[in-house]
């Protein structure tokens, strides 16, 4: 049987009884440098960075004589061309599978002569360029979703079970999606309806859709990037939520001959908002990271993020990139201490 007939039945039944990115990135995928300021560069995590070009894009379209490169990346390394580090003779430099501790500043030195010919005379020019790398994830998707149902009263076991039916209902639509309704709840409230100048008892309905039901990992099929999956699984199950409720809205209003039931849906008051979260060691900054507000960006030293919060927090001890606990909270309160 169908979702919205079967809550057809029940609401009949209870009436008879009472849901990379930078700014300076071009369409070959290279980022120029910026003479006297860092480049902010996203990478998602797993995923290549873009070239980085030891150049300004000035210097890159205009003769270059004897130039030599000397890259330098985080904690002060010397970089070299190898199995995670691709540099080429002309400077160019890129990250393999990008993780979060390979984050923080890459710089490089142009080092070029300018000849003058006639006098045989030679000056050597040095230019340095910097460029912040960030990992980033895509952040988790849920939805906070909200409906309306018209009941007789607001006293009375058949709103325990309308909101008991409909639960199970909404699982059963979204389980193979191993998608599920979680934290929900319900308020019985007088409502003045316009039109009729009367109160109309209603029942509105909050509850929260996830993409983590019991066994959600199987669905990643040993995909690094779970997210990319589960969020297209939650998609999915926001889009069937929402067809429900609209048919919800046409069964009532349009095949019972305008007689519906006591016990009903609200028609339009379905509502729906994106909830995001970030996975431990990551949060979101649009201040700090305007070039990705909507990206889950890794927590920079001196801070950590432990949970699925949207932010990271401030946390001194941190020297590190990705923290995920904060060194002085994780010491505090031990058995011993005075």
């Amino acid at each position: 049987m169908q979702a919205w007939a079967l809550l057809s039945a029940v609401l009949w039944y209870l009436t008879g009884v009472g849901c990379q990115r930078s700014s300076l990135l071009n369409k070959k995928g290279f980022v120029f440098g910026k003479i006297g300021h860092p480049v902010k560069i996203y990478v998602k995590l797993h995923q290549n960075s873009p070239v980085l070009i030891c150049m300004d894009l000035n210097r890159a379209n205009t003769e270059t004589v004897d130039p030599t490169y000397l890259w330098i990346g985080p904690k002060e390394k010397t970089l070299t061309d190898n199995s995670r580090i691709s540099i080429t003779e002309t400077g160019k430099l890129m990250v393999r599978d990008f993780l979060e501790p390979l984050s923080g500043l890459y710089s490089c030195t142009l080092s070029y002569k300018t000849v003058k010919a006639e006098i045989q005379e030679e000056t050597t020019i040095k230019r340095r360029y910097e460029f912040m790398i960030f990992a980033y994830r895509e952040p988790d998707y849920s939805y906070q979703m909200a409906v309306r149902f018209t009941t007789k009263s607001c006293v009375g076991r058949y709103n325990d079970l309308l909101f008991r039916v409909l639960r199970k209902i909404l699982d059963n639509l979204i389980s193979d999606l191993l998608c599920h309704v979680v934290e929900p709840s319900y308020k019985c409230h007088f409502v003045k309806i316009p039109e009729h100048s009367l109160l109309q008892n209603e029942l509105f309905i909050a509850f929260r859709v996830d993409p983590f039901a019991p066994g959600w990992e199987s669905v990643c099929n040993d995909s690094v990037d779970c997210e990319d999956i589960t969020n297209r699984n939650i998609l999915k199950a926001r889009d069937r939520i929402e067809e429900f409720f609209r048919s919800q809205a046409y069964t009532f209003y349009h095949r019972l001959n305008n007689t519906v039931p006591a016990m009903h849906f609200v028609d339009h008051s379905f509502q729906v908002v994106r909830m995001d979260s970030c996975r431990p060691g990551f949060g979101k900054d649009e201040g700090l990271h305007s070039n990705c507000a909507s990206c889950c960006v890794v927590c920079s030293p001196g801070t950590f993020s432990p949970d699925v919060d949207v932010s990271c927090q401030i946390c001194a001890s941190t020297q590190v990139y990705g923290a995920k606990s904060c060194p002085e909270t994780s010491n505090k309160n031990q058995p011993g201490d005075d």
